[in-house]
């Protein structure tokens, strides 16, 4: 049966292929498939060019066959058996036969990047999500149509309560009730696009359509191309090689201005520079410049232009070399060119960088969806040519512009003095190897930076509706909103001043105008500082029952009439209260995986609970989910404005007190508590589809879009917990924010290169209350210690590794306790760990009596014994000062020679040290060491031996300096008066007797003038002395001999 089209239907597609821009019909019913039939037709009549190609995308079951073969024969099976006449003609079998369509899964349409088509068909809505609507809409080609298919239904409105395929990774173990909130959002968007239909599968246009009132477009309402000043750049390039050949292929101004940067820097004599090219979505990066080789299709189709245009001829001139592989698909991988001089132009998988050494010109195209270390590994000393999507299904290339290009741009003006692998204070990210270093050249610090951007678009004409729509569901032109005027005049108020407020999702995704600009606002922080962004982060955001917003705000004023500008953006994460059972048996099957992840929803687990299934895996403690509740911070985003001023720790406090129950007040009424709002039922048999039109909300029906902490009653928790990419800056934050690492992931991120760090806090206050997290923060602790020599953390800095301990301490300390009596080095450990010989080989280097390398088979071991707090004394605090205290710089050569293992030149590289100076500060810390081993030596001999006498007991427990003095006394005085005793022994050897003077001679002694005594002798007296004399020994006097005086002679 034949009926009237519409003339509203072809007057739409008419307008676009005028215009070079797409068109968009939703088709609702489930014979909708049949009119896409007429709707190609239609689009077909309205182009000059050739039969528009499809891609059709399905999620599994196509509903009809697309092999030709299997078709022919189905339907020799129904002529044979009746069901269908023999010459009987189905329009829709015709239209699969003679039109070239593309069929694809959505979890492969990866695949079609880089392609372009006429015609776009999206079913199994269900299916659909924000990754796969940007990745499949933007490649259609101006002029084009975009058709998606919508099983029948009495009202639009039952789309709001449908089930999307992506809501069973939303659910959680406590939080399964889903709000598709994105759906009511989606289908009033559509009703607002002016280039939109919806059409019923008889080709009825439906009251919600905006393009309904359409009309036809005149000739002179169409934008004129700027061709010509496309044209007069184009003439005076004219005898300029091989300019002159390549800019009269570009299409935009941009394109040309592009085509010329790049022969510029190829001219150039220096290769040592890098072109950034940066744009949106169809503006011809790679026409003017892949992640796979099936993309490479647009690349390969313009070298083969510029080649004509140059005048080379294929087998002549170059030849071209198709992959082998069969899932390629025979694309073209490799172009040998051999006129004037041989070249090569070869595709290399992003991973292969280490091929590129003989490379003199490397172009990088998508660089925003290949993973930041592999495009720093990809740069090095040649030409490199960098293209990137700025915002689209690429993650908004915000990884590329907010790291790799930044640090570009600081490395054209560092200084030459700054060695090429310094980790900056800020970004204290694990440092790469000395291999590593080499494969990335130092040369990085010294490269010129060139960026070009792309603004016009090529795909499809300027001004397409469907681009601005989708930008704007998706919020991915959302940097270009501009800041309010009342926001630019409030200044920095002071972070205290300014309040946290909870985000009411249901007004905020309404689609009712004020909630859009705030959504936007709020997505324009998202953007601006994290790098992990994509289209799906939106449904995430507005679906997830355990998800939570919250926002701080400057000051407001009950007078103020203007929207507020968001300064911080927190997203949070319910998690915990996991059903008894659950737990077990996920560990059971093995659904946990210790490294199964990078940290965030979309890998870890599909069910959330990201912290709780770790605690539960690594720690073996499946009660942990079930006991304990608590929040996930998923993301902080603060304004770049507002950055490093504190407010984001002011935001992260806030969300403390508001959990703890500290900011409300339950001796108040606040009214009824805010539900999950519900959509209106449809009756079976209301015709509402082509009598009404779904429409925004009412105000009064929705609750106020911000609300305040201290009017929210908030949910029992025990916890929160943040999970994020380790780099020191944020290492830092968190730590003074009170959180303890609980966990690392030993395999970075595929994405950034970084390992992905748990952090937690208890929000009970009190020893008790804490115990927990300091008996996680323990035994975490303990294994991040033995895991430091392994080749993953080995090449961190020490620096960042030590921040990792150092936040442990710190958590530690802060929930009220220190090392614990079992913690500090007894006897036992010290005889367990090191024998005498290894104390004496310490000792003796500690006197600068050994070379360090002597000694350093006992580092690991006793850097092991430090950092676990075993060197610490206990007691009071009195005799806490007589543990090891090191310094930084002490910390960390121990750190790095002891668990990191490294040689001492690592460690002058690292620390900026000398080796002279870095070993003179690692023998203090040996001295330091040997002093402790010393007193614990000591202690434990007082101990044990009670009936010491005291003397002995003052002198075991003296300082070693006075030990050691005392020692040298007593020595000296036992030597003295052991040669006082041989003095006397050999004094009293001797006979003494006959040196007796007679006391009878003494009677009449005369003195002399001159001194002489003169004693009168008798002769007895006299002969003894004389045989005295002649017995005794002969000795030789050295002395003048004396004159015998007068009186003598006499």
């Amino acid at each position: 049966m034949r009926k009237q089209l519409d003339p509203r239907i072809p007057i739409l597609i008419n307008n676009n292929v005028k215009k070079n821009n797409r068109s968009f019909i939703v088709l609702v019913g489930d014979k909708g498939r049949d009119q896409i039939v007429n709707l190609h037709f239609l689009l077909s009549q309205a182009r000059v060019s050739a039969r528009p190609s499809v891609l059709w995308c399905y999620k599994k079951e196509l509903g009809f066959t697309s092999h030709r073969k299997k078709r022919e024969a189905k339907i020799k099976r129904d002529v044979k058996s009746g069901r269908r006449e023999p010459n009987e003609q189905n329009p829709f079998e015709i239209f699969v036969t003679v039109t070239d369509i593309r069929y694809t899964y959505y979890k492969e349409s990866h695949k079609i990047l880089g392609n372009t088509y006429g015609m776009c068909v999206l079913q199994d809505f269900e299916a659909i999500t924000p990754n796969l609507l940007a990745r499949t809409i933007e490649t259609v080609e101006g002029g084009g149509l975009v058709v998606l298919l919508l099983k029948t239904m009495s009202s639009l409105r039952q789309l709001y309560n449908m089930t999307m395929d992506v809501h069973a990774r939303y659910r959680t173990a406590s939080h399964d009730a889903v709000t598709p909130r994105f759906n009511e959002r989606f289908i009033l968007s559509l009703g607002s696009c002016d280039d939109c239909l919806f059409l019923d599968d008889e080709l009825n246009v439906l009251p919600i359509s905006r393009g309904k009132d359409i009309s036809p477009v005149s000739d002179d309402e169409l934008p004129k191309p700027q061709t010509k000043e496309l044209k007069e750049l184009a003439e005076s390039l004219a005898e300029t090689k091989p300019a002159d050949a390549l800019v009269p292929l570009a299409k935009t101004v941009d394109q040309a201005q592009a085509i010329l940067t790049f022969i510029d820097a190829i001219s150039s004599k220096t290769l040592s520079s890098t072109v950034s090219l940066t744009a949106a979505r169809g503006r011809g990066k790679s026409a003017a410049l892949v992640r796979t080789p099936e993309n490479l299709k647009t690349l390969f189709e313009f070298i083969f232009k510029g080649m004509d245009a140059l005048g080379y001829e294929e087998h002549l001139d170059y030849d071209i070399m198709q992959s082998t592989n069969p899932e390629w698909g025979k694309a073209i991988v490799r172009v040998n060119v051999f006129k004037g001089h041989r070249q090569t132009i070869q595709y290399i998988q992003p991973e292969d960088a280490h091929v590129l050494g003989q490379a003199e010109l490397v172009i990088i195209d998508e660089a925003a969806a290949i993973p930041l270390p592999l495009v720093r590994n990809l740069i090095g000393p040649y030409l490199v040519f960098l293209a990137s999507t700025i915002n689209g299904y690429e993650g908004t290339g915000r990884s590329l512009s907010l790291k790799l290009i930044q640090q570009l741009r600081e490395s054209t003006r560092s200084t030459p003095s700054a060695p090429p692998n310094t980790v900056s204070k800020d970004d204290a990210a694990p440092a790469p190897t000395k291999k590593k270093v080499a494969a990335a050249p130092a040369s990085v610090k010294t490269r010129s930076l060139r960026e070009v951007k792309l603004s016009t678009p090529i795909r499809y004409g300027a001004g397409d509706k469907i681009e601005k729509w989708l930008n704007q569901l998706l919020c991915l032109d959302c940097t270009s909103t501009a800041p309010s005027a009342a926001a630019q005049a409030q200044g920095t108020p002071h972070p205290s001043t300014c309040p946290l407020f909870r985000v009411s999702r249901d007004t905020l995704f309404s689609y009712h105008p004020a909630s859009e600009l705030f959504l936007q606002r709020m997505m324009s922080l998202y953007v601006s500082s994290h790098y992990k962004n994509q289209p799906n982060d939106l449904q995430l955001l507005s679906d997830a029952p355990a998800h939570e917003l919250f926002v701080l705000l400057p000051p407001i004023k009950d007078d103020e009439r203007y929207l507020p500008e968001p300064i911080v953006v927190l997203q949070v994460a319910l998690e915990g209260g996991i059903r008894r059972g659950v737990g077990q048996e996920e560990l059971r099957k093995g659904v946990v995986g210790g490294e199964g992840g990078d940290g965030d929803d979309r890998n870890w687990r599909s069910g959330g609970d990201l912290i709780p299934w770790i605690v539960s895996s690594q720690f073996q403690e499946a009660s942990f989910g079930r006991r304990l509740s608590g929040a996930r911070i998923v993301r902080i985003a603060v304004s770049p404005d507002y950055a490093s001023m504190g407010y984001g720790s002011r935001a992260v406090q806030a969300l403390s007190q508001f959990y703890s129950g500290e900011l409300y007040d339950y001796t108040k009424d606040h009214g009824p508590e805010d539900t999950p709002m519900q959509q209106d039922d449809v009756a079976p048999g209301t015709s509402l589809l082509t009598e009404s039109a779904p429409t925004i909300r009412n105000v009064s029906s929705m609750p106020p879009l911000l609300q305040r902490l201290e009017e929210v009653k908030p949910q029992t928790l025990d916890w929160l917990g943040v999970s994020y990419g380790l780099t020191g800056q944020l290492l830092r934050f968190w730590k003074r924010a009170g959180y303890v690492p609980i966990y690392i992931r030993q395999t970075t991120s595929d994405l950034t290169g970084e390992h992905t760090c748990v952090m937690i806090k208890s929000l009970n206050t009190g020893e008790s209350g804490s115990e927990w997290v300091v008996e996680f923060a323990k035994d975490f602790r303990r294994r991040f210690l033995s895991l430091l020599s392994f080749p993953r953390f080995r090449d961190w800095t020490s620096v960042t590794a030590l921040s990792v301990l150092e936040a442990v301490e710190s958590g530690v300390k802060k929930a009220g306790q220190t090392s614990a009596p079992t913690d500090a080095l007894t006897a036992g450990d010290l005889a367990h760990h090191l024998t005498p010989y290894d104390i004496k080989r310490l000792e003796s280097y500690a006197n600068n009596m050994l070379d360090f390398h002597v000694i350093m088979d006992m580092m690991p071991t006793i850097a092991a014994m430090y950092f676990a707090g075993k060197f610490g004394a206990k007691g009071d605090r009195d005799e806490a000062e007589k543990g090891v205290k090191l310094s930084a710089a002490q910390s960390a050569i121990l750190l790095a020679l002891g668990l990191q293992r490294k040689t001492i030149e690592d460690v002058e590289r690292e620390l900026s040290l000398p080796v002279s100076q870095a070993l003179a500060l690692f023998n203090k810390v040996i001295r330091k060491i040997c002093k402790r081993i010393s007193d614990v030596r000591k202690e434990n001999i007082v101990a044990t031996a009670t009936d010491l006498p005291a003397e002995t007991a003052r002198i075991a427990l003296a300082a070693p300096g006075e030990v050691v003095r005392e020692m040298e006394e007593e020595l000296d005085e036992a030597a003295e008066e052991e040669d006082r005793k041989r003095r006397r022994e050999m004094i009293s050897a001797l006979d003494l007797k006959k040196f007796a003077i007679n006391d009878a001679a003494l009677e009449g002694v005369e003195i002399g003038a001159r001194g002489i005594v003169s004693v009168k002798v008798g002769k007895e007296s006299g002969q003894k002395r004389k045989a005295d004399a002649e017995d005794a020994p002969q000795h030789k006097d050295k002395s003048k001999p004396k004159r015998p005086s007068k009186k003598a002679k006499q």
